[in-house]
């Protein structure tokens, strides 16, 4: 079951709408009772239809919640579509200067903030969650999984697991780096973390940054669950291969 309806983001587009999604499982309202764990995910429009997809194809996470009947509620947000990079602003923590983009501000707090204090809450009112920080997720691909990373670093209070595919290291690694050293974690914090074998030469010293950037985690004793897909490339169709492997990683302490 899966519920949209537009919502506006006043501190990054004013008056503008967007759709929010919001997957609930099929027993939901058989079970009164029960209060589910949260997955906020990027790039709404791409998790589940087809029709709303960018590029035409999503990761067809309702048929995999249906399928496998996973006691989880998805909270996503379509990310902001504007012809001036309105994307890469949004879900950038950090600015920074590309020779295709050009200069690029990071709004990535400011979309962080807003999920957390506005989006959150919402949700938390709308239907019954499991609110606390234990049973509060947060995944997404490309600069989604680069914010999905930066989520659980820097707003670990709220967020205890991440599942960040195919990450925009490439934006900073540096600062991520710094991040990495000097966020404030729980010991229990928990990063599914992968990138496929066929993008890794789309950005130069990719294998060397994430190599590195996993290299930091696991000596911040992050658990880290991380993978280079073989023949994974930067996708839909790709990232939908892999959600079996990042909810397994959600849901590992669970079993």
């Amino acid at each position: 079951m899966i519920e949209k309806w537009d919502i506006t983001i006043p501190e990054l587009t004013g008056s503008e709408t967007r759709k929010a999604y919001l997957y609930l499982p099929d027993y939901y309202d058989e079970t009164p009772d029960e209060h589910y764990p949260v997955l906020y995910m990027f790039d709404g429009h791409n998790v589940f239809f087809d029709s709303d997809a960018t590029y035409g194809k999503s990761w067809g996470m309702k048929e995999f919640m249906e399928e496998n009947r996973v006691p989880l509620i998805i909270a996503a947000v379509e990310c902001n579509h504007s012809p001036d990079h309105g994307r890469l602003k949004e879900y950038s923590p950090y600015t920074f200067r590309d020779p295709q983009f050009g200069q690029i501000p990071g709004w990535g707090k400011i979309t962080m903030e807003w999920m957390i204090h506005k989006f959150k809450p919402e949700i938390d009112s709308m239907v019954r969650t499991r609110p606390d920080r234990e049973h509060t997720f947060i995944a997404g691909s490309s600069m989604g999984g680069l914010m999905s990373l930066y989520a659980l670093l820097q707003y670990n209070r709220y967020f205890s697991k991440a599942a960040a595919l195919s990450p925009s290291l490439w934006v900073d690694p540096d600062r991520l780096s710094l991040l990495i050293r000097t966020a404030r974690l729980h010991p229990d914090t928990t990063l599914y973390m992968d990138y496929g074998s066929k993008e890794l030469a789309n950005h130069s010293n990719m294998i060397h940054s994430f190599g590195n950037l996993v290299s930091l985690l696991m000596e911040r004793r992050i658990f880290v669950n991380c993978r280079i897909v073989p023949g994974g490339e930067h996708c839909e169709a790709s990232w939908e291969q892999q959600i079996p492997f990042f909810m397994e990683t959600l849901f590992y302490k669970e079993h």
